[in-house]
C-alpha cells in the first residue's frame, strides 16, 4: 500500500508541475487557494476556540485544533496548492529523477508566494464582513498570535520541522485508505495532533497573523514579529517535508521501487 501512496505522490508532483508549466497564472490561484482555506480553518478554529477562553476554560486550544481539520479537508478535497505539502511531493519527485530541481525552487517559490497572496486576500475578505472586530470574539486569536511572535527563532525552527513532518503524513497516509470516512478521520486526527502540539505551520501562521495584523491589535503584535516567526518556522517546515518525508521515505523504499520498475519493464 505504501508504493501505490509514493506512485501516487509522484503523479501528483507531475501534475502540479504540468499545471505550473501551462500556466503560471493558474498555479498562483491554486496557490492563493489553498491558504483562503487555511483561513476558513483558522476563523473557524479560534472563533469556536474563544467561546471557551472567555470562560478561562482549559479546553480552549482543543476545541480549536478539533476544528481546524476543517483546512485539510478544503485542501484535500476542494483543491489548492500548499508551500508545505509541496516540500515532501516535489522532493521525492526530484530524487526519483522525475522533476529537475531547478523546477522544484521555481514551484516552492511559487506556491510560497501564492500562499502569501491568498492569506492577504481573506483577511482583508474578513475585515470587510467585521465579525472579528470585537475583542469578545478576537481575543483569543490576538493572545496565541502575541506568543507565537515571542518564541525564540531556535524553538520555532524546530517546532516547524515536527510541524511539516506531522502534516505531510496526514496528506500521506490518507492515500492508502479507500474509505472517504477513514481518510476524513485520520486527516483531522493528524491536524490535531499538529495544532495541539504547538508546532509552528509556516502558511496558517501567516493567515493568522495577517488576520491580526488587519484587526485593532496591540503593539506587541507587529510586522516584525510576523518577520521574526515565519523566515524560521517556512525554513523548519521545508526541512521537515523535504528531509524527513521526501528523503526518507526516498532513501528506505529505494531498493523496492527499483525492483517494481525493473519487473515493470
Amino acid at each position: 500500500m505504501e508504493m501505490k501512496s509514493l506512485i501516487a505522490v509522484e503523479n501528483l508532483a507531475l501534475k502540479k508541475l504540468k499545471i505550473f508549466r501551462q500556466s503560471r497564472l493558474r498555479y498562483i490561484l491554486r496557490s492563493m487557494l489553498a491558504s483562503m482555506f487555511i483561513g476558513f480553518g483558522v476563523i473557524v478554529a479560534f472563533k469556536t476556540g474563544n467561546f471557551f477562553y472567555m470562560e478561562h476554560s482549559p479546553v480552549a486550544y482543543p476545541m480549536a485544533a478539533l476544528t481546524f481539520g476543517a483546512a485539510i479537508i478544503l485542501i484535500s478535497y476542494g483543491g489548492g496548492d500548499l508551500f508545505t505539502g509541496d516540500t515532501f511531493y516535489y522532493t521525492f519527485t526530484a530524487l526519483r529523477k522525475k522533476i529537475q530541481w531547478l523546477d522544484v525552487w521555481k514551484l516552492w517559490g511559487m506556491s510560497y508566494l501564492g500562499n502569501i497572496l491568498g492569506a492577504a486576500a481573506f483577511a482583508l475578505l474578513i475585515y470587510t464582513t467585521g465579525l472579528f472586530n470585537d475583542s469578545s470574539v478576537n481575543s483569543f486569536l490576538l493572545a496565541v498570535v502575541e506568543k507565537k511572535m515571542h518564541v525564540s527563532t531556535f524553538e520555532l525552527f524546530f517546532r516547524a520541522i515536527l510541524c511539516n513532518w506531522l502534516v505531510c503524513l496526514a496528506f500521506f497516509i490518507p492515500m492508502s485508505l479507500k474509505e472517504d470516512g477513514a481518510k476524513l478521520f485520520v486527516m483531522i486526527l493528524f491536524v490535531f495532533c499538529f495544532f495541539i502540539s504547538g508546532y509552528e505551520h509556516s502558511i496558517a501562521n501567516m493567515c493568522t497573523f495577517a488576520i491580526a495584523l488587519v484587526l485593532h491589535h496591540p503593539g506587541t503584535i507587529s510586522f516584525a514579529g510576523v518577520i521574526h516567526n515565519l523566515i524560521p518556522v517556512t525554513i523548519g517546515n521545508l526541512i521537515g517535508g523535504s528531509i524527513f518525508m521526501g528523503w526518507m521515505y526516498y532513501y528506505v523504499n529505494k531498493p523496492y521501487m527499483g525492483e517494481q520498475e525493473r519487473e515493470g519493464h
